[in-house]
């Protein structure tokens, strides 16, 4: 049974799609890295931004909170304590160690809870310690509340801090993960630049110089009237071209020799 050949342009079909599907393929995984890298970070980096803000509200809250205290204990005649949205300030710490990346940043929140806690906790010691007739007021709010609020706000940017070292080393992850992300594209340049130089290797010695060759040899023919022994190997069309050319020549020699024998009885 004859063996099915591949023809000249499947050949050559199939050298270039090779070339345009490694292409595809490299840049399709490109184009998918760097999207899920991208989006993974951006994600990263917008929740350590919104961290950021948070503990800011955190810091601004609690200070106004204080410097309201300390208005109180000042102004001789108020006996209340400053409103202070303790929902709010609660949700916001509840969102920071919810959002925490790292263990380290989930213990810097639980440590402003913590002080958080112990600074309201005090505070609520103020309407006493201002009815009362034996505790200095400013001597209960720089010794006891003030050093409790002074922890909070340590804790706080401590925690703020560490944010910013994380939102850092996000954005330095997503400048890796681009460069990552183009390695395959990269990859498949020098791959398809190989492919071609392989392509081209193929096309010139397969096909380029055999039809040089042929016309060498056709050209010998023709002007020296050498044989056309030209041979190679090969199967498509090209073979077959080159097969037809020597049978034309072998039968033009034919043909020649026999109108060089009728010219030759005729002159007799």
């Amino acid at each position: 049974m004859k063996n099915k050949r591949l023809s000249l342009k499947a050949k050559l079909y199939l050298s270039l799609s090779s070339i345009a599907l490694v292409l595809l393929i490299s840049s399709l995984i490109s184009v998918l890295e760097y999207g899920r890298m991208s989006t993974y970070v951006s994600d990263m980096i917008a929740g350590n931004v919104k961290s950021i803000n948070t503990a800011q509200r955190l810091s601004d809250q609690a200070n106004e909170y204080n410097l309201s205290v300390l208005a109180v204990i000042g102004d001789e005649t108020s006996i209340a304590r400053p409103a202070f949205d303790e929902l709010a300030f609660t949700s916001r710490c509840d969102s920071l160690r919810a959002s925490a990346a790292t263990p380290a940043l989930a213990h810097l929140a639980d440590s402003v809870q913590y002080a958080y806690a112990a600074y309201m906790l005090t505070s609520f010691e103020l309407e006493d310690v201002l009815q009362s007739d034996f505790i200095d007021t400013r001597s209960w709010y720089f010794e006891r509340l003030q050093p409790r609020y002074n922890r909070l706000r340590s804790d706080i940017d401590s925690l703020s801090e560490a944010i910013y070292e994380d939102l850092a080393y996000n954005s330095v992850t997503f400048e890796d993960a681009f460069y990552r992300s183009i390695i395959p594209g990269l990859v498949a340049v020098l791959v398809g630049l190989l492919l071609v130089l392989m392509l081209l290797f193929f096309l010139e010695s397969n096909y380029a110089n055999p039809i040089y060759r042929m016309l060498s040899s056709l050209n010998a023919y023709r002007s020296y009237g050498r044989n056309y022994n030209y041979n190679f190997e090969g199967d498509d069309q090209l073979s077959e071209l080159n097969t037809a050319i020597r049978d034309l020549t072998e039968e033009n020699k034919v043909l020649r020799k026999r109108i060089s024998a009728m010219k030759s009885r005729d002159n007799k």
